[in-house]
Parts: C-alpha cells; sequence; structure tokens
C-alpha cells in the first residue's frame, strides 16, 4: 500500500488533560439519532479522490467510499478486495480478475475498464499525485475482457502486487471526484463541508453486505481536548487513533466509555546521518542504541500504549525477521562503546561530556517529552545532547536535505515490506527515496535488489529477513516503539475492531443501541 511520509500528532501534557476532562465528567449523554455513526478526526481530507489525497484522513475516507482493486489479510499478505483472483503470469505481467455484479453508487457496473483508468493515471505524464512513484515499474494496463485486467512492468518487482492495494474509480473521473466521490464501497457521498464535517449514507447495494448502520458521519474535530468531551457529551460516538496515551488513560476510567486496542503498524524511530564524522563510526550508533531505554519509553510516556519495535517491519508483516541483533538498555556497555570509538570520559564521572551532538525534533508536545527522556539517557553514558524543536514542516525540510545529526520522526502505517528498499537501498537517497540518512551497504542492496526479483514468496521472505539483520546490526536507525491502535467508544457503541493498519472499513460492522 502506498504510504506518505510521517505525520506527528498533537498531545497535551496529563496535569492539563486530567483537568480539563475532569470539567465535564458528568454531563448527561446525548447520542446521535438515526444510528448514524460519527467518529471524530483531527482535519478534512484534503482530497476524496484516492488517486490524489494522501494525507490520514482522506485516506480514511477513501476506505469508506472506495474499494481497493486488491486487500491485505491480517498478516499484511496480499488478497483479493474487488478482484475475485489473481495471478503473475511471468515475471512481468500480472491478471487481475474482478468480481461480477459488483456496483459503484451510481449504479454502473464495476469493470475492467474502471481499473484501466484508474491505474493508468499513475503513469500519464500529465496527472499528479505523490503517488505515482509506487508505479515506476508498470509499463500499461490493459482490459483483456469485461472483467480481467492485465498489468504489464518494465521490469520484475515482487513487491508489485500490494501496490494494487488501491481504491477504483469510475472511468472518466474528472477532477470533481475530489470533493463529489463516487466509489464502491460500504458508503455513499452525501455531503463535505471543509474543516467541518464529511456525511456518508450506507450504501444498501454494496457487495458484501449492506452496512448494519444507516451512516457514518466524519466530524472535524482539530483540538484534542475537544475530542475528549465531545465524547462524553455524545456528540460524537468515536475516535480511532486520534486520542494521546494520556488521555485514554484518563478515559478508560469513565464507565460511559469503551477501549480496543490492537498491535498497530506505526513505527517511531532515531534517524543518523551517516555521512557526519561522528554518527558514521557504527560503535556511536551502537552506544547511543544501548543508552536509550525504550522499555521506560513505552511504559511511562505512552502509558503501555506501544511496543518496543524490532524495525521498521511490524511483526504483523509475512516478511518481519525476529531474529535479529536488538538492543538492551546497558548504560556500562554503552561506555565501553564510547571509549573504543575514541571518546573516553574526560573528566571520569565529572560534569564534561565525553561528545556532543544534536537531535531534532517536532514541537508536537509528545515528541518534546520523549526527546527529553532520550537527552537524559544519553547524558548518562556521557553524551551531551542538544534538542532543537521545529514545526513539521521546517523539521522535514531539514530531513529531507541532510541537515542534520540526529532526528526522530514516525513512519504510518508501514505494511509492504519493499519499504525497506525505499528507506535502506543506496539508490534510494532523496530526492529519489526515503533513504534520508544516507545509508549505503552493498550487501543490503544486493539482498533487497534480490529480494524485488524473487518469484516466490518464500525466498522473498528469506532475502527480505537478511537484509532485516544486516539493517539491524549496522543500526542507521534506533527503533523506539510500535504503536498500539486504540478506538474509544461510548457504551452502546458495539462491533469496533481494529487492524493492524487501523482502517475504517470495520465501520461497516458498528452498531449503536
Amino acid at each position: 500500500m502506498t504510504r506518505v511520509p510521517p505525520c506527528q500528532r498533537a498531545s497535551v501534557p496529563w496535569c492539563c488533560t486530567a483537568a480539563l476532562l475532569c470539567v465535564l465528567a458528568a454531563c448527561n449523554s446525548t447520542p446521535p439519532k438515526n444510528h448514524i455513526v460519527t467518529l471524530a478526526v483531527l482535519s478534512s481530507p484534503n482530497s476524496l479522490d484516492p488517486r490524489v489525497g494522501s494525507d490520514e484522513t482522506s485516506q480514511r475516507a477513501h476506505q469508506l467510499i472506495y474499494d481497493n482493486l486488491l486487500a491485505l489479510d491480517e498478516q499484511l499478505r496480499v488478497t483479493g478486495g474487488l478482484a475475485s483472483s489473481w495471478q503473475q503470469r511471468d515475471p512481468l505481467t500480472y491478471d487481475v480478475v474482478l468480481r461480477q455484479g459488483v456496483l459503484f453508487h451510481d449504479g454502473h457496473e464495476l469493470t475492467a475498464e474502471d481499473v484501466v483508468f484508474t491505474f493508468s493515471s499513475f503513469i500519464d505524464p500529465s496527472f499528479i499525485s505523490a503517488r505515482k512513484g509506487a508505479y515506476r515499474v508498470l509499463d500499461k494496463v490493459t482490459a483483456l475482457d469485461r472483467y480481467t485486467a492485465r498489468f504489464s512492468l518494465k521490469e520484475p518487482f515482487g513487491s508489485f502486487p500490494i501496490q494494487l492495494v488501491m481504491p477504483v474509480v469510475p472511468k472518466g473521473s474528472t477532477a470533481a471526484l475530489r470533493e463529489h466521490p463516487v466509489g464502491t464501497g460500504p458508503y455513499k457521498f452525501v455531503s463535505f463541508a471543509v474543516d467541518d464535517r464529511l456525511e456518508l449514507d450506507a450504501f444498501p447495494q454494496y457487495f458484501r453486505g449492506a452496512p448494519a448502520n444507516a451512516g457514518v458521519v466524519l466530524k472535524v474535530v482539530p483540538d484534542e481536548i475537544m475530542r475528549a468531551l465531545e465524547l462524553r457529551k455524545g456528540t460524537v460516538d468515536l475516535v480511532v487513533n486520534d486520542l494521546s496515551p494520556d488521555v485514554v488513560h484518563q478515559l478508560a476510567t469513565d464507565k460511559t466509555m469503551t477501549i480496543a486496542e490492537s498491535p498497530g503498524t506505526d513505527y517511531a524511530y532515531v534517524g543518523f546521518n551517516m555521512r557526519d564524522p561522528v554518527l558514521k563510526d557504527r560503535r556511536v550508533r551502537h552506544a547511543i542504541g544501548y543508552a536509550i531505554d525504550r522499555q521506560a519509553i513505552v511504559d511511562h510516556l505512552r502509558r503501555g500504549l506501544a511496543s518496543p519495535a524490532v524495525g521498521i517491519l511490524p511483526p504483523a508483516s509475512w516478511a518481519f525477521e525476529p531474529n535479529v541483533f536488538q538492543f538492551t538498555h546497558d548504560i556500562l556497555k554503552a561506555k565501553a562503546l564510547l571509549d573504543e570509538a575514541g571518546y573516553p570520559d574526560p573528566d571520569g564521572e565529572g560534569p564534561a561530556p565525553r561528545l556532543r551532538l544534536t537531535l531534532k525534533v517536532s514541537t508536537n508536545e509528545f515528541i518534546r517529552l520523549q526527546a527529553a527522556v532520550i537527552q537524559q539517557d544519553l547524558k548518562q553514558v556521557g553524551i551531551e545532547l542538544d534538542v532543537r524543536s521545529y514545526e513539521f514542516a521546517t523539521l522535514y525540510a531539514d530531513v529531507l536535505k541532510g541537515n542534520f545529526q540526529l532526528f526522530t520522526l514516525q513512519w504510518v502505517g508501514v505494511s509492504d515490506p519493499d519499504m525497506l528498499r525505499r528507506v535502506f537501498h543506496s539508490k534510494q537517497m532523496p530526492p529519489s527515496g526515503f533513504n534520508r540518512g544516507y545509508y549505503q551497504n552493498p550487501d543490503v542492496d544486493r539482498l533487497i535488489d534480490a529480494a524485488s526479483a524473487a518469484e516466490t514468496e518464500a525466498e522473498r521472505r528469506r532475502l527480505f529477513g537478511e537484509a532485516q539483520r544486516v539493517v539491524a546490526e549496522d543500526a542507521p536507525y534506533i527503533s523506539l516503539w510500535n504503536k498500539t491502535n486504540v478506538a474509544v467508544s461510548r457504551t452502546g457503541i458495539e462491533g469496533v475492531t481494529l487492524t493492524p493498519s487501523a482502517e475504517f472499513t470495520f465501520l461497516r460492522a458498528v452498531t449503536k443501541r
């Protein structure tokens, strides 16, 4: 699945959260009527055209209005979606057979021509989309018959099928789709008011069966405290992954609330600039990895709503390799590595540091608190860390330009093992890819190239596993945590289940009492 660069979410200190939430703790519930489920979201969708909209709220809306050609199962393997089957004819050819009788919201049947139109957009030079890079090897898409589409590649690419986990739009769709979408999904468009709400009605002719509720409203509530208070008042029914651990902790004590959790795929990390004269030494990177107490961050800052990460691929992934090098919290080991790297303590246990480094982070409150914890951890081993916080746009621009020593960011919704190529292959340095730390290892390149060209899942799994082991030893990233998905709903909202990717597709099974 095509994903976008990491997003950061705002948070607030626990003391402020607790005080503000208590104000309306005794508010009477006034649930919405007519069995319409209302969710609070951070922002409006940027575009309701799934070929264009790449922000998180847009993707959530797409999951309700459209269906993907192929889908992902619980192990993030590619499976059928709108397609009843798909087959790799040869290393360069994939045939996809559609389900028959699937209707768009305007009543016309889905055909291979809609598939050809959708995916041909990404290889059309005049079409502008941040998603186009995922289809760099796609040569052409053709309709073999009414229900069969053929994808022809320029070169072998074992991860190509996951790029078909993408919504299908009607043939001939124009720019109007951005504000008036027509899909095949469980909900059809009703109205959209920017910075206010997106209203959707249940689609009775949905091919998997009509939703259990009358419709869904995505209500824009930018402020976290207001999202929590609207849950308390009953003006919204549900919030998914848009509340900080402190707020979830407070709401968990409220008998009118229900909490649902699942292991997630979001991945937080510390990135290194591998061209930096200090950080290009693996012993220094390892010293930093041993110094950071990741479990303390999970237990206290995340309030247990995360797990220490092993690597960029989540444990739910079929390609995840668990048997890799992992850091423990070991101050003595960190100090010994710094000694070995030529950074002895200049004054024993005195205040003078062994070396000084700079960490760039966003102004997000949780991220700043996490950075302060990392700063204290590194101080214990003799590293003086200068933490500098920036608005996200400024931070991200510096990261893309390589203007940093260390930075912290978060990858959102990692599902594709091809992410290893996009982040760690030497040919994926900006602006071509996401190798923002300028990491280079010929063995990793070779393994990833071989995995991309492999014809069987078993061979790809073996090669991706070897690549993960080498990357873990090299430590171009220090893995921090994988987020736990959390949904907070009012009592009476039933059927809330979360997948690893926390997709909104579960909403069609949600009911209200």
